[in-house]
């Protein structure tokens, strides 16, 4: 079947558009040390789901992988925010969903309202899918501020608050949680350790 020229320009200027996500730089760090970017959240956020498909048997499993891609998409254009300053960004859902859309302006109608759709969908929480990607953003999220080099002064201490609400909202994300955060507070130890020494 071919498709229409128009509809394959359109989509690879999409994914040239898109590929700006791997510069977009995050408040967390990789275990060599080095800035983590928002595209290997969003890879290792996708692998989490993968790795989790078993206990996650009654989801949609391609809807949950398709709303791990998309999550942070917009950020592309207007960059991360982390979580610890998000109190002084009010506007930062609207501003993401503006940017996802000059992102995916060159798609043709159906395929922007598809990404846009599938975004809005998770921001909202609006369906088990998007409840668990919740939940998984914010455990990869700490599982990373737990493995990552991060500079000495590291606020460890937000992480045990940061997303409860989501993590609590299962019984396995919830036991996922208490991992993650005996991680944390191991680092928490070792900071303050390395703090008085």
């Amino acid at each position: 079947m071919t498709m229409p020229s128009s509809h394959l320009c359109g989509t690879l200027e999409f994914l040239r558009e898109a590929e700006r996500l791997k510069s977009v730089l995050r408040s967390a760090h990789t275990s060599t040390g080095r800035a983590e970017s928002t595209a290997e959240h969003s890879w290792r956020l996708c692998l989490m789901a993968m790795a989790f498909e078993r206990e996650l048997a009654g989801l949609d499993m391609l809807k949950l992988l398709k709303l791990c891609v998309i999550h942070d998409l917009g950020e592309a254009i207007g960059g991360d925010i982390p979580a610890i300053h998000k109190a002084q960004h009010p506007d930062k859902s609207a501003q993401e969903k503006r940017d996802l859309q000059q992102l995916t302006r060159s798609l043709d109608a159906s395929g922007q309202a598809a990404i846009l759709a599938l975004w809005q969908e998770y921001e909202d929480a609006t369906s088990p899918e998007a409840q668990a990607v919740k939940a998984l953003d914010k455990l990869e999220t700490i599982l990373q501020h737990n493995q990552g080099r991060n500079p000495p002064d590291f606020d460890y201490g937000f992480n045990l608050g940061y997303g409860k609400r989501y993590t609590d909202a299962a019984p396995l994300f919830a036991q996922l949680r208490e991992l993650v955060d005996a991680d944390t507070r191991q680092r928490m130890e070792k900071a303050d350790t390395h703090t008085k020494a």
